[in-house]
């Protein structure tokens, strides 16, 4: 599909017909607007003439470059460099889809993307697999994104109030196991602007969280996060009074817990055991002869006679090498 040299146009001739499909980040427009301050625009947004009239009456759709038209109006522009596509409107969306142009797109504006081809191009997944130059299998894990995720999350995905990984990686699936706390987290980013690493953090303690815990924590996110990173400042700080040979006495005794645990765990299996486990078995007992060197360096620079008892306990018998055992006596 070739296409036509760049040109300027009217930005009032732009039809943004596919804003909704994308998806909002004010810090990139920012950029952008001084960028193109400093140095104009640089990359040209993509159209396609739609419908049958001549070059000049048909409008332009545009494609590609939604951002750098948001820059371009608040810079006051009234002009954008454009490049004209010369196929069909659906050659262009999936040529978009096919390749990234001036940047990625997020998996949610890619099915959103799809979608607009399906349902408003009347193309079935498997035409327009082809042609994006993507399987089948890609197209219906894109389109499923949008059936896990509510339509109020989307609609916040693209207002950037959720970011597509928060969408992707907490909302969709806390909205296939619970559509109500997904609707009620989302009422809570809304207010309490939480941001993606928070609904990250939220969400890990959500999965370990019991019923009547998730139930608190859905209304109260904040409260929660609140909580953790004041736990979290209190372990900081016995770790800094108690210096390193505090972290080093609280590490030692997970590791004395963890090593009872994989003992009862060992007593109970019977002879003969997987190959993997005889592998585990040998590696840790390379570690703990590792740190059974540095144990003993500790404990016998600390207590001066505990390398004359461990000496004497590793000794046995007290009879030199050369001298008979002591017969047995009555």
């Amino acid at each position: 599909m070739a296409d036509r040299p760049d040109s300027d146009v009217e930005l009032q001739r732009l039809q943004l017909r596919f804003a909704a499909a994308r998806v909002s980040d004010e810090r990139a427009v920012q950029r952008l607007m001084h960028s193109i301050d400093a140095c104009g625009q640089l990359v040209a947004c993509t159209v396609v003439r739609d419908g049958d009239g001549g070059d000049d009456a048909a409008p332009l759709v545009l494609i590609d470059g939604y951002r750098r038209v948001a820059a371009l109006r608040r810079l006051g522009r009234d002009t954008a460099r454009v490049q004209c596509a010369s196929g069909t409107l659906v050659q262009a969306l999936a040529q978009l889809l096919a390749c990234a142009q001036s940047r990625s797109l997020a998996a949610i504006e890619q099915a959103l993307l799809l979608r607009e081809l399906i349902d408003g191009q009347q193309l079935s997944q498997r035409d327009a697999a082809r042609q994006c130059g993507r399987d089948a299998s890609w197209v219906q894990r894109r389109l499923l994104l949008l059936h896990a995720l509510p339509e109020r999350v989307l609609e916040a995905v693209r207002g950037g109030s959720v970011s597509s990984w928060a969408a992707v990686r907490v909302f969709a699936p806390l909205a296939r196991a619970n559509a109500d706390h997904a609707q009620r987290l989302l009422a809570s980013v809304r207010h309490e602007a939480l941001s993606t690493r928070d609904l990250h953090l939220w969400f890990a303690h959500y999965q370990r969280a019991q019923r009547r815990e998730r139930e608190h924590m859905a209304d109260h996110p904040r409260l929660l996060l609140d909580s953790v990173r004041e736990r979290e400042h209190d372990r900081a700080a016995a770790r800094l009074k108690d210096g390193p040979e505090g972290q080093a006495v609280a590490e030692l005794g997970h590791a004395q817990a963890l090593l009872e645990r994989a003992r009862k765990s060992l007593g109970a299996l019977q002879r003969p055991v997987s190959v993997p486990l005889t592998c585990a078995c040998r590696r840790v007992r390379a570690r703990l002869s590792e740190l059974d060197a540095e144990l003993r360096r500790f404990t016998d620079d600390a207590d001066p006679t505990a390398r004359q008892r461990a000496g004497l306990a590793g000794a046995g018998s007290l009879v030199a090498p050369d001298q008979s055992p002591a017969a047995h006596l009555a």
